[in-house]
């Protein structure tokens, strides 16, 4: 017979699963009211750790609805995009077509990607799921980087304020398995995560956005 913490960890997995395939078209919303509208802070956060523009091509992992790989586009980066969701790449490539754009998506996984060794500058990745620090998707990262390119996780966004709707909703993202325990030290359990796969360089960046702080994680190879 299931344990009740087996069933409660199978549901929210199937809820994951939703979110990121058929209800996927909801995904703004709900990552608008979680962050409690710090959302695109959080991911923006991110591109002042990048490369400069026009140096190279740079990966978006797990490109999701596809509002960072626009600004990706925006900002001048020669961007590629991957995701495992088709529902994801429908959404992303609906949002390029009302600009008069064209996204250049593939569907693909992070433990197998369909690129040319040392063909990357840059990847960058925003509130990855447990398959980014898996050991195949890691030794990709590392084959298809070039040499001293780097590795842009957006790991967590942390409230600092907030009252009760901040508490709830640290509750929340800790029954679902997407906080640590308070007393666990989740970037330095990632960093540590990170080594042995020959990269040089593991630095944490702590970036300030509206009632909260976005955690950078920078690896370089």
């Amino acid at each position: 017979m299931m344990s009740p913490a087996s069933l409660w960890w199978r549901l929210v997995r199937f809820g994951f699963r939703l979110l990121y395939n058929e209800l996927a078209f909801t995904y703004d919303l709900v990552s608008w009211v979680v962050s409690m509208g710090a959302w695109r802070c959080w991911q923006r956060a991110a591109l002042s750790f990048l490369p400069e523009v026009g140096t190279g091509c740079i990966l978006e992992v797990a490109h999701g609805t596809g509002n960072l790989h626009l600004d990706l586009r925006q900002a001048g980066y020669d961007v590629v995009g991957v995701d495992f969701s088709p529902y994801m790449g429908q959404i992303t490539r609906r949002k390029f077509a009302k600009r008069g754009q064209r996204a250049i998506l593939v569907q693909a996984k992070a433990q197998s990607l369909p690129f040319e060794n040392g063909s990357m500058q840059a990847i960058i990745c925003t509130f990855p799921t447990s398959f980014i620090f898996e050991s195949a998707t890691l030794q990709e990262f590392y084959r298809v980087l070039e040499p001293d390119g780097r590795f842009v996780i957006v790991l967590n966004g942390v409230f600092v304020s907030g009252g009760f709707i901040r508490r709830a909703l640290e509750w929340a993202f800790r029954v679902t398995g997407q906080r640590s325990e308070p007393d666990t030290d989740y970037a330095a359990d990632v960093r540590a995560q990170l080594t042995g796969y020959g990269f040089e360089a593991i630095r944490q960046h702590d970036v300030a956005c509206p009632r909260s702080v976005a955690q950078i994680i920078v690896v370089k190879k």
